[in-house]
């Protein structure tokens, strides 16, 4: 890469931060409208609008697929090129939608656009970086990726506090144009010629069932997508819980950013503790906390017939979602730890795999929803049991794993 003609450091960042965040710009960004988008479409179920965001993730886990061995034989550029054409196609159907079948086509056309940039940014940076000025970088980009959950639903409120929901997607298409261009004209090709390696399927398909046929990382895959559907479950009824049943309004956004917050934190404060208390400990500590937490919640909904005060589930949800920003990334990196030698493969199939069944799972707990909180409090505590009890058996076969060596 000729460094003449490449960013400085912080113009870098900043725009690697950007073509990462456009999965969660996508979904979040979205949530304020989703009750007008489905009276426009004639949802006759509320429930069914949950599938706007569910359609994201279904791109985004096929697409995770395919877009780090493109990248590997193509080159960076061409990937992110087509990650944010399909991207802004996919704007443009949900521009124009309608119907429901419209406006799902068109996100997950955005899923799979999405997923390209996201992919490839990773690759981008390990070009470029390595050891600790890498983890600098990475650490830089997270930063300003994870404020993306918090800042993407006051955005679409404000633009639906002066007009409808269609310039949502009008707004999503203008950041993709700019963030095209900029990528186009910015960042010259990271990967040369002479490193690049030919796409061949069958290697995915070796690097997948190597990774599924390791024991404890099939667990630590089981678990992240079991920890992934709960929340899921959670996103996808979260608008409803917040602007229909406790009736907040335009305050919902102010009080998902809350929350995503709290993920963000638990996420930041991972990279400290784990160093202090180790992955099975602080891992473990989190799937109890929210099976702990959601059962006392679970009781209490019962006992206050079904809906508690929206204070209580302000700070039931904090808890959870802070124990999710723990668990999501130990769960990677212990799924991901054998396959050093295919990383970048592997870490395609881990999130392709794990978003699966995230996706199924969330669907079946959005689905759900019936006016209470419970089906959202019941897929915590299940889940997270399902999770914690995976990881465990994981750990187990780890740990036999490391005696054998």
């Amino acid at each position: 890469m000729n460094r003449s003609t490449a960013p400085g450091f912080i113009e870098f960042v900043s725009l690697m931060a950007l073509i990462m965040c456009f999965v969660a710009l996508s979904i979040d960004a979205v949530l304020p409208a989703l009750a007008l988008i489905g009276s426009d479409l004639g949802v006759s179920n509320p429930n069914d609008i949950q599938l706007v965001i569910t359609g994201v993730f279904f791109g985004v886990a096929a697409g995770q697929l395919v877009y780090g061995p493109l990248s590997d034989a193509w080159g960076r550029k061409p990937s992110v090129y087509l990650g944010f054409s399909i991207f802004i196609v996919g704007s443009f159907v949900c521009l124009f939608a309608e119907d429901m079948q419209g406006m799902l086509l068109g996100r997950f056309l955005q899923g799979l656009g999405a997923a390209g940039p996201r992919i490839v940014t990773l690759a981008i940076v390990r070009d470029q970086y390595k050891g600790a000025q890498m983890a600098r970088v990475m650490s830089f980009i997270m930063t300003l990726f994870i404020l993306s959950p918090v800042v993407a639903p006051l955005i679409g409120q404000v633009v639906l506090m002066f007009a409808g929901w269609q310039e949502i997607f009008i707004l999503l298409l203008v950041v993709g144009l700019i963030a095209l261009i900029w990528f186009a004209f910015r960042l010259p090709e990271t990967l040369p010629l002479d490193r690049r390696t030919p796409m061949r399927p069958v290697v995915i398909w070796n690097s997948m069932k190597e990774l599924l046929a390791h024991q404890a990382s099939r667990g630590f895959v089981l678990g992240l997508g079991l920890t992934f559907g709960a929340f899921l479950g959670f996103l996808n009824s979260v608008q409803q819980i917040m602007q229909d049943l406790y009736q907040q309004g335009a305050m919902f956004p102010v009080y998902f950013a809350l929350l995503a917050a709290g993920i963000g934190a638990a996420s930041l404060l991972n990279a400290k503790l784990v160093l202090w208390l180790g992955m099975r400990s602080l891992l473990l500590g989190a799937q109890l906390l929210t099976v702990v937490s959601s059962v006392i919640a679970w009781w209490f909904a019962l006992y206050l017939d079904l809906n508690p005060p929206f204070w209580s589930m302000m700070i039931y949800f904090s808890l959870v979602l802070f124990a999710m920003g723990i668990q999501f990334g130990n769960l990677n990196a212990l799924a991901m730890e054998p396959f050093g030698h295919v990383a970048g493969l592997a870490s395609s199939v881990v999130g392709a795999v794990s978003t699966f069944v995230a996706v199924g799972l969330g669907l079946i707990v959005g689905q759900a929803f019936d006016n209470t909180v419970i089906p959202v409090i019941m897929g915590f505590a299940v889940l997270g049991a399902s999770s914690g009890a995976i990881t465990f058996w994981a750990f187990r076969h780890r740990c036999r794993a490391i005696e054998q060596n």
